[in-house]
């Protein structure tokens, strides 16, 4: 819907005009405004402007005449209207060539007839056209709204689009992937996916073109196959694109440019996918929400029954009659993470809640791939895993599990450091909280034992929770505070870790050889803490009692049990 070169010369008053140059073009050579204008151009000409002229300022100067008509042609006007029969009686050839070899329309019109009257009719003409373009967009918006209000699909609003756009579109997410296609064939998508690939969509390069306007300067344009693309970003509040529109122009426009009414539909549609994609956000924070509730009271078995639980589950898409096993996890260094990279987050709550999705996502993926059931959630700094044990599995379900996830996890987020704990499986309904509760004592083990960043199964800590479970009784617990806090004080002065010393030539077996070339001591340094040790504890270390309480004390310590926080 436009006003054309033709339509302006089939005017009855354009009756005598006559067309010297590019007649073939009249009929698709848009025409968005009009004016009169002589010398100098300059720059104000705009692009698809019909001109009107006396050449006046030519002084029938051939060379004056051919550089006045040149700038008209490089200014983008649509046809340029000469006044004949007072300052131009004949347009010479040369100006007639020049013209046709740009494809550029040169019209005569008779001297007596006035510009004022021309330029009455076309601007009629043109405001009629807007207001019919204003009408028709103002209805596309309603349109879209009510596709969002009746919770359209995003494919329907994408065949909306395309309708009102006769292009075939794209709507992806800010990396590229289709989330949804209107006109594009399987072959092209292929294409595409293959473009994106090779990172040459989604474009982040300079604007499409210069221009005052707001919305057209976020465009970008580029090829696929032989078709040119307009990418038009679904932007959210923070200016941040979220997502990517592609358009595909047909291929008679052949400079990239939309018209007006297109331009608007491209607008009205990037708010509509903004806001769909804002509801659709809200909705899965709602169900991720309600999962991690529900999967954080499986774990810490807080359900009154097993009905109850079935039932919030089957809500959920979970099945709780599958066997499975609780995984926890731990993040270790968030905290460190988020000081040195807060990336425009405002607090250190909404940055590890982004950084948690990230990693149940890939938590999710691991258990796709491998074809298990899993639920995730996310309390008191714990991630709660519980994944599908198939039967007759072993650890290796678990261990290939956490395998994917860390090599998954080293690409996106390398810097973060995950502890694992691995639970068991117990059978029944209060199964679930008991293998949670024990994955967090492998957890908490493992972390102690190991330092951040390991797994632990708690079939694996058998004697950890024995020692643990010696420390607590309260004969056991002085013995242990008498024997240990003369090593912790001498380290905490002296810097030189006696406590670290015994634990290596305990592990080689009294070897003293081996313990100093692994400590990187000189063998006399060793002897002498060895020494020290004994005077300090009063226990001999060729003793088999006293080297096996030393160690049970050393080990239970090390274990990090809280009633030998303040030694």
């Amino acid at each position: 819907m436009q006003l054309t070169v033709q339509d302006v010369l089939d005017y009855e008053l354009l009756e005598g005009a006559i067309v010297r140059t590019a007649k073939e073009r009249a009929n698709a050579q848009p025409v968005h405004w009009v004016s009169v204008m002589e010398m100098p151009v300059e720059n104000f000409v705009r692009r698809n402007e019909l001109v009107l002229t006396t050449a006046m300022g030519c002084n029938n100067d051939l060379e004056i005449f051919r550089g006045f008509v040149q700038d008209i042609i490089d200014s983008g006007a649509a046809a340029l209207m000469i006044a004949m029969g007072r300052h131009v009686y004949e347009i010479p050839k040369e100006i007639a060539q020049l013209a046709e070899e740009h494809g550029f329309l040169l019209i005569e019109l008779p001297w007596e007839l006035r510009f004022s009257t021309v330029i009455e009719e076309v601007m009629i003409d043109l405001n009629d056209l807007h207001r019919q373009e204003r009408q028709r967009s103002e209805q596309v918006q309603q349109d879209l709204l009510k596709l969002i209000l009746a919770d359209a699909e995003l494919e329907k609003i994408a065949s909306y689009i395309r309708r009102e756009l006769d292009h075939a579109l794209l709507i992806t997410d800010v990396h590229g992937t289709v989330q949804a296609a209107a006109g594009f064939s399987r072959a092209k998508l292929e294409q595409w996916e293959q473009q994106v690939a090779k990172g040459i969509f989604p474009i982040h390069q300079t604007a499409l073109k210069e221009t005052r306007d707001p919305m057209i300067q976020k465009f970008r344009s580029g090829e696929l196959g032989s078709r040119k693309l307009i990418q038009v970003p679904v932007l959210q509040v923070s200016e941040e694109a979220q997502g990517y529109l592609f358009v595909e122009l047909p291929e008679t426009v052949g400079d990239g440019r939309l018209d007006v009414f297109s331009v608007h539909v491209l607008e009205h549609a990037a708010t509509t996918i903004s806001l769909w994609r804002s509801r659709q956000n809200a909705v899965e924070e709602t169900k991720a929400a309600l999962r991690m509730d529900f999967v954080r009271e499986l774990g810490n078995g807080e359900f009154t029954s097993k009905e109850q639980a079935a039932s919030r589950a089957r809500a959920l898409g979970y099945d709780l009659e599958l066997p499975y096993i609780s995984l926890a996890g731990s993040p270790e260094n968030f905290r460190e993470l988020f000081e040195r990279k807060k990336n425009g987050y405002s607090s250190f709550t909404e940055w590890s809640k982004s950084m948690v999705a990230y990693i149940e996502e890939e938590v999710h993926y691991a258990a796709h791939a491998m074809k298990r059931a899993v639920m995730t959630g996310y309390a008191d700094e714990y991630l709660i895993v519980f994944l599908e044990k198939p039967p007759e599995s072993g650890q290796e379900n678990q261990i290939n599990f956490l395998d994917l996830i860390d090599r998954r996890l080293g690409n996106l987020l390398p810097e973060v450091v995950l502890s694992w704990g691995i639970g068991d499986h117990a059978e029944g309904f209060e199964g679930f909280s008991d293998s949670f509760r024990h994955a967090k004592i492998a957890l908490d083990i493992g972390r102690k034992k190991k330092g951040p960043g390991h797994r632990m199964d708690y079939r694996d800590t058998r004697a950890d929770r024995l020692l643990l479970q010696l420390a607590q009784t309260e004969g056991m617990q002085d013995i242990i505070q008498s024997t240990i806090e003369p090593l912790v004080s001498y380290d905490q002065q002296r810097q030189m870790d006696l406590i670290g010393t015994f634990s290596a030539y305990n592990h080689y077996q009294g070897n003293v050889s081996q313990t100093a070339r692994a400590l990187n001591l000189h063998r006399q340094s060793l002897l002498y803490r060895l020494r020290k040790i004994e005077s300090l504890t009063g226990l001999s270390l060729i003793d088999p009692d006293d080297l096996f309480l030393l160690e049970l004390c050393v080990r239970t310590y090390r274990m990090g049990a809280a009633e030998y926080d303040n030694i």
